[in-house]
Formats: C-alpha cells, sequence, structure tokens
C-alpha cells in the first residue's frame, strides 16, 4: 500500500472529511466572511476522493459504479460554484444598476400611484387609472384638513391611464393657496352590479434618493416611492405636452381638439361659399355681355 505524506495508514476519507471541516472551522476566526458558505470546498472534496482511492483495501476495491457517482458528485458540485458566483456578480450588476436608474431621477418629476399632491400656482394635471368601463369618474379634492374643496367629473371612462387638468380652483371658481391636497376617487361601473377601480395618478418632484438595504427608494415632496411605483418621468416644470404619454389622454386637450376642428370646417365652408360666388359673378357677366 502506497504511503500518502500527511494521510496514516489507518486514516479514512471520513478521518479526512472531519479534519477538513475542523480545519474550516477553525479558520473561520480569522476568514469568517470568506468561508461563509464553504465548509467543504473542491479541493477537499479531491482530497477526500483520492484518499479513498489510494488507501482503499486491496481485498475489497471500491466499486466503479460508486467511483462514477462520486466523479458526477464532484462535477455537480462544481457547476453549483460556478453558478453561485455567477449570480452573485449578476445580483450585484443589477443593484448597481438600479442605484443609478434611481439617482438620475433627482430633480425630476415621476407619475406614481397615490393621492397627495402638492399645488403650485396654475393649473394642476391630475392622472387617474382606469380598470375597467366606468359609466361615471368623480375625482374629488381635499385640503390638508380633509375638507372637500372641488369635484371634477372626468370624461375618460375607458380602461387605461388618463388626465384632468384642475384649474386650482373651489366649487366657487374661487382660487385656492398652495399647499398640499388629497384625491379621493368615486366611480361607478358601466355594468350592473359590478365594480370598477379606478386609482389616482399624481406628479411629484424627486428631492433626493435613499439608497438602503431594501432597494433604492425615491423621496419626493409628497412622500417616498419604490422605482417600481413609477408610472412616467418628465423633466421638472414641463408643459401640458410634456406630460402626455402613450395611451393617455387629457380632457382639456380634447376640448382643444374639437375647438380646432370646429374651426377649420367654418373656415372650409366660408372659402366655399367664396368660390360659388365668385363662379356665379362671372356666370352673370358673360350673360349680360
Amino acid at each position: 500500500m502506497t504511503y500518502i505524506p500527511g494521510i496514516s495508514q489507518g486514516y479514512t476519507a471520513a478521518d479526512q472529511a472531519a479534519k477538513a471541516a475542523a480545519k474550516t472551522g477553525t479558520d473561520s476566526g480569522d476568514k469568517k466572511a470568506d468561508n461563509k458558505r464553504q465548509t467543504l470546498g473542491q479541493d477537499d472534496f479531491l482530497t477526500l476522493l483520492v484518499a479513498q482511492l489510494q488507501n482503499q483495501d486491496p481485498l475489497n476495491p471500491s466499486d466503479p459504479t460508486e467511483f462514477t457517482a462520486q466523479l458526477a458528485n464532484y462535477s455537480q458540485l462544481e457547476q453549483l460554484f460556478n453558478l453561485n458566483d455567477s449570480m452573485d456578480k449578476l445580483a450585484q450588476s443589477q443593484n448597481n444598476s438600479d442605484r443609478l436608474s434611481a439617482l438620475s431621477m433627482i430633480g425630476k418629476e415621476v407619475l406614481v400611484e397615490g393621492s397627495s399632491f402638492q399645488l403650485g400656482e396654475g393649473t394642476t394635471e391630475i392622472g387617474y387609472k382606469v380598470d375597467g368601463a366606468a359609466s361615471e369618474i368623480q375625482i374629488h379634492i381635499q385640503d390638508s384638513a380633509g375638507q372637500r374643496v372641488a369635484t371634477l367629473n372626468a370624461t375618460e371612462l375607458t380602461t387605461g391611464t388618463h388626465s384632468i387638468t384642475w384649474q386650482g380652483v373651489d366649487e366657487n371658481g374661487e382660487h385656492l393657496p398652495a399647499g398640499k391636497y388629497s384625491i379621493v376617487i368615486e366611480s361607478k361601473s358601466s355594468a350592473e352590479g359590478e365594480t370598477v377601480g379606478v386609482s389616482p395618478l399624481v406628479r411629484a418632484d424627486v428631492t433626493g434618493v435613499d439608497l438602503g438595504d431594501g432597494g433604492a427608494v425615491l423621496i419626493t415632496d409628497v412622500g417616498e416611492f419604490s422605482m417600481t411605483d413609477i408610472q412616467g418621468v418628465y423633466e421638472a416644470n414641463s408643459s401640458e405636452n410634456d406630460l402626455k404619454n402613450d395611451g393617455r389622454t387629457t380632457d382639456t386637450e380634447n376640448s382643444e381638439e374639437n375647438l380646432s376642428s370646429a374651426t377649420d370646417g367654418a373656415g372650409i365652408v366660408g372659402e366655399a361659399v367664396s368660390t360659388v360666388q365668385a363662379v356665379q359673378d362671372a356666370a352673370d357677366t358673360v350673360n349680360g355681355g
């Protein structure tokens, strides 16, 4: 029987495993972070396998089938270590990407699902997301004391994301002071006996980002939101045209389009009447001559 340095002839694979485990436990005091997941590593596994082969009983050698199974286990072990390393790197890369994306939001306005918003000078756009066909949607505006100050009747009742412009006035037409307000939505489904969900959407100014262990959190003037809560991103103080995104309509926009269409139609009719009158005058001149 061949002598192996460091392994006595009475040593078994189990003894070597115990020694390796004890060594790992001793080293863990100084290298706890590095050896957190490795009680038996790849090198230890190979050492055990070679020790079993070299110290086997010549009169009762190891079963080739068992040896093949051990090699397969080693291959699977190596693949698992490589997969874990790849997943750790992928998770770290994704985390860094999320952090950079969150930091780029500072100074911009985001559209998020929420009921609180800040009223400034001038008009304010209020969004709402409809989950089904509705027959009526009322958007109630409340002040910081919870008192209802205005009610808006939405005209876009189909499924999707829409918005309506509030002039910042109360029910008497008087301008309200700037400050924090909230939204309460009441809706009725077009199908009798059924309900339809309508969620308020508000715009918020991103003033900071909290890069905690649980993921990036956007700090805004109306609260804190995660990156998954964002429905849209806009430049700060953007105009109403910049607020529109795919599948989103505004009640003000519809009114302006209807007015523009009516004006264009009136102009076309006027031009046609002028042309007919000119032709008639020319015909009268020829007949008179």
